[in-house]
């Protein structure tokens, strides 16, 4: 066989494979509750191509393609174990792990290592939780696709409404659109049914009521059968305690998210990952913080704990956002009212300042800066360190490549090897941040990381597991290592 015919004839073999886990994916999360991934992306939702480049992405991470037969097995298998999620299981991990060593048949090794979600140990608490989304711009829609995509057996999270002000004819309509079709992200993948009579949106066969109203404090939840809801913020109104207490005079709300970083400081702003243990089970308001916030705190995280920060400086490359004129107009912040799609703009941020509010250790030794650049997502942060102690690139990128695969932060930190990768390479990324290996700089005690991140899609993402968090959901990730 020549090496043409062997290379088609392996390719077919993976996309067979590929096409055999599809649905295998999809029971184990319907009917189980189990998320299923390679080496930290999810494969729920994703077509053959996507299955393969899953697999093809652990070559960066652990330096060896995982096999897709072998996974494919550890699927198979899993599906005919009585598991019980909510999980999120790494079978590609579990495939390396298996075939590094002598560990039996892949069921005995499946029933060691997945232990703790098999049903007769596995305790669940609380029923279905009912979510509100408060808005319905860009943090909003991301977040209801999110939510309708996870709706199942292992998700006790519920879309039940989403809360706008009605911009007359054609309101409904234009909300289904515009969550239907984005610019950025793509198609909504599902279908999407406007109902006139109730007021609603059946999305994938989830009932989501449109409620209008101008202030959160006069809708009334529990007349649409909604109670002890999560309300969830992203306008950006209000952002200190007394705006955002409206909404909880409002019947059948409960508690509030804000995804915007929170003004003064009596709300907790958590970043997920990092200090969301600090949260207490009644508390009433939190805040998400924000995209260049959640991107950076955790690799602040790691290369403090590992080699101390004296201080530092802080520079977000960021994508243009709604608040800027996309034309020269007026706008009351300097320089915001010259034209996003034409100017890089010099702005303010306050990331380095929040910093402090997830990791106190850090309270006053970054200084930040933002350039707004004519891209519509991804941006960049540039992180300028002075350490404690000295290392090199390889002994720096080597830490943070472990903990992106190895470590409670393996949700939070991606890293890529790619000499290649651009902005729009980013989109879709679900992690908080993603380092970029190739462009850190390492001098002695001082080094330059480089943190990609999508500042919508990455965001949502850690914006859902706090809700997951605050909703009680006790998520399990296996393997550990």
């Amino acid at each position: 066989m020549s090496k043409s015919e062997t290379h088609l004839e392996q390719w077919k073999q993976h996309q067979g494979l590929a096409e055999k886990m599809i649905p295998l994916v999809g029971e184990i999360y319907r009917e189980k509750g189990i998320v299923a991934q390679v080496y930290g992306r999810r494969l729920m939702n994703s077509n053959t191509i996507d299955m393969i480049k899953a697999h093809r992405y652990s070559r960066q991470i652990g330096g060896e393609e995982v096999n897709i037969s072998s996974t494919f097995e550890m699927l198979d298998v899993m599906n005919q174990m009585p598991l019980e999620g909510p999980a999120r299981v790494d079978i590609g991990k579990l495939a390396r792990n298996y075939n590094a060593d002598d560990h039996g048949s892949i069921k005995q090794y499946l029933n060691a290592e997945l232990t703790t979600i098999l049903e007769q140990n596995r305790t669940l608490g609380g029923g279905a939780r009912d979510i509100v989304l408060y808005g319905f711009g860009r943090i909003g829609r991301l977040l209801a696709r999110l939510l309708i995509e996870r709706t199942g057996s292992g998700n006790k999270m519920r879309l039940r409404a989403i809360v706008v002000r009605n911009k007359g004819k054609g309101d409904l309509e234009k909300r289904a659109s515009l969550l239907r079709r984005d610019s950025v992200h793509g198609p909504f993948n599902g279908s999407i049914v406007v109902d006139h009579e109730s007021k609603a949106l059946i999305a994938n066969g989830t009932f989501v009521q449109m409620i209008y109203a101008n202030s959160p404090d006069e809708v009334d939840y529990t007349a649409y059968g909604i109670d002890d809801a999560l309300i969830v913020d992203n306008t950006g109104i209000w952002r200190d305690e007394k705006g955002l207490s409206l909404h909880l005079k409002a019947k059948g709300a409960s508690k509030v998210l804000l995804t915007a970083p929170a003004k003064g400081d009596t709300i907790k702003n958590i970043v997920y990952g990092v200090n969301e243990k600090e949260l207490n089970a009644d508390e009433k308001i939190v805040c998400a913080a924000s995209c260049t916030t959640n991107a950076i705190v955790p690799v602040l995280k790691v290369v403090n704990d590992a080699y101390g920060i004296e201080n530092g400086h802080l520079e977000t490359v960021h994508s243009y956002t709604n608040d800027q004129n996309l034309i020269d107009n007026f706008h009351e912040a300097d320089r915001r009212g010259r034209s996003a799609a034409l100017n890089m703009v010099i702005t303010s941020t306050g990331a380095a300042k929040a910093v402090a509010k997830a990791l106190p250790e850090l309270g006053g030794k970054l200084t930040g800066n933002a350039i707004r650049v004519p891209t519509p997502n991804v941006s960049l942060a540039v992180l300028n360190l002075n350490l404690s102690k000295p290392t090199t690139k390889e002994a720096l990128n080597s830490l943070l490549g472990s903990v992106a695969v190895n470590s409670s932060l393996q949700n939070q930190i991606g890293f890529t090897a790619s000499t290649e990768l651009v902005s729009s390479d980013l989109i879709g990324d679900t992690c908080a941040g993603t380092v970029d290996s190739v462009a850190t700089i390492v001098e002695g005690t001082r080094c330059v990381l480089y943190v990609w991140y999508d500042n919508e899609y990455g965001y949502s993402s850690q914006v859902i597991r706090l809700m997951q968090e605050m909703s009680g959901l006790n998520i399990i990730n296996l393997p550990i290592q």
